[in-house]
């Protein structure tokens, strides 16, 4: 049974998919992403960070489940692709502002083992 996103996190995930080149467009001008313990402030910085992330691997993220926490949307995405350890679960924790994306934390799902994450990805 598929789920149903908001609109920018369903943008998000969509756009992601095909084209990560306007990724940043997701997002509110201040937003904040949080990835691998680090900080990414602004479109300009968020469309780096995704642009870097496409380069290494060739990945796609499906989104399995989702769930309203703590004033946020978390999403549970089953990401496989070309990395070591493939396929992963993890967790993005949203926060929206209107139909944008002001916030954006990306972890390891309590279903996915730290030993199946890749040392870095």
């Amino acid at each position: 049974m598929p789920i149903t996103l908001p609109k920018p996190i369903k943008a998000y995930f969509a756009v992601d998919r095909i084209n990560s080149a306007n990724m940043a467009q997701c997002f509110t001008e201040n937003a904040v992403v949080l990835d691998e313990g680090k900080m990414h402030t602004g479109r300009a910085a968020i469309q780096r960070w995704k642009s870097n992330a496409s380069a290494k691997f060739d990945y796609v993220s499906e989104p399995i489940a989702v769930a309203e926490e703590n004033g946020g949307i978390v999403v549970t995405g089953r990401v496989t692709g070309n990395f070591p350890g493939s396929p992963v679960d993890l967790r993005y924790t949203f926060v929206l502002e209107g139909d944008a994306i002001a916030r954006l934390e990306i972890t390891l799902s309590v279903s996915t083992s730290a030993s199946e994450m890749p040392a870095r990805w």
